[in-house]
C-alpha cells in the first residue's frame, strides 16, 4: 500500500542507537550486540554517544570493531557521532549528573535524527532515571520523552522476545512506568482499546500473516468473579 512505499522511499539504510548511562551497561552491550549482527545483514549503525568511551570499551572487549566519524568516507558499516562538544571525563562514578545529562542529549538526538528521516529506527541503550531526575530533567521515562519528542498521543511499549523454537510473544502494555500500586488506577477503557489497536497495527507492520490478540487480567485467575478484585468485571470486561 501506500503506507509501504513511503516506508522504502525514506529507508536509510541506517539504524541509530543512542549510548544511554556510560556509567551502566550500554556501551558494553551496544558494541557485543553489533560484533554479533553485523554478519548478519548489510545494516550501518550510527553510535549517538562519546566516541573516547566508545573507544576505551572496544579496547578492553577485544572486538576489534571498526568504528568512524559519521560523514567519514570509509568502508566501515559503524559510524558515531556527539551532539555534545566536550568529551566525557573517564572517572565518571554510578550516578554520575554529567553521565545522565549526556544520555539525556544523546536520546534526544537520535530522536530529532529519526524525525528528519535520517534514520530508520532508533535503539536506545539503558539509562538511569533516577540520575537523570537528581540531574534536573523531569524524566519518567524514555519511551514517554520520545513521544513527547514525535508529538505522538497514541503510543504503547511493546516487549517482543521469542523461545529456542522460535515461538514469539508480543506483549503490549496498557500502563508504562508507574507505582505498582498505582497500576489499578491507571487502566481505564480508553488505554485497553488503544493497546489492542496498536498491537493489532503492530503485528501488520511486522509484516506477520495474522494478528492473534488475547488481553491479560490484572488480578490473579483474571479476578475470580470478583473475589481477587473486580477490575476485569468493572474495567477489563466492559471494554471488551
Amino acid at each position: 500500500g501506500q503506507w509501504s512505499g513511503d516506508l522504502v522511499e525514506f529507508m536509510s539504510g541506517m539504524i541509530g542507537i543512542s549510548l544511554g548511562d556510560v556509567t551502566g551497561v550500554g556501551p558494553e552491550v551496544t558494541l557485543k550486540a553489533l560484533a554479533a549482527e553485523l554478519p548478519v545483514d548489510a545494516t550501518r549503525y550510527l553510535l549517538i554517544g562519546d566516541a573516547g568511551v566508545v573507544q576505551r570499551v572496544n579496547d578492553q572487549l577485544g572486538l576489534k570493531l571498526q568504528i568512524r566519524p559519521l560523514g567519514e568516507p570509509a568502508t566501515a558499516r559503524i559510524f558515531i557521532s556527539n551532539p555534545l562538544t566536550d568529551s566525557l571525563p573517564q572517572d565518571l562514578v554510578d550516578g554520575s549528573p554529567i553521565a545522565a545529562r549526556a544520555a539525556v542529549a544523546w536520546l534526544r538526538d537520535g530522536a530529532e535524527r529519526c524525525l528528519r528521516q535520517e534514520l530508520d529506527a532508533l535503539v536506545t541503550a539503558p539509562v538511569n532515571k533516577e540520575a537523570i531526575v537528581r540531574a534536573g530533567h523531569a524524566f519518567i521515562g524514555q519511551t514517554e520523552f520520545l513521544s513527547l519528542l514525535a508529538g505522538a498521543s497514541r503510543t504503547a511499549m511493546m516487549l517482543l522476545g521469542h523461545d529456542e523454537r522460535e515461538r514469539w510473544l508480543r506483549v503490549a502494555l496498557v500502563t508504562t512506568h508507574v507505582p505498582i500500586k498505582q497500576v489499578p488506577t491507571h487502566i481505564t477503557p480508553a488505554k485497553i482499546l488503544l493497546a489492542i489497536e496498536l498491537a493489532a497495527q503492530a503485528c501488520h507492520d511486522l509484516g506477520l500473516p495474522r494478528a492473534r490478540i488475547a488481553v491479560c487480567g490484572l488480578n490473579p485467575h483474571a479476578g475470580e468473579g470478583g473475589q481477587m478484585g473486580d477490575e476485569e468485571q468493572t474495567i477489563i470486561g466492559p471494554t471488551l
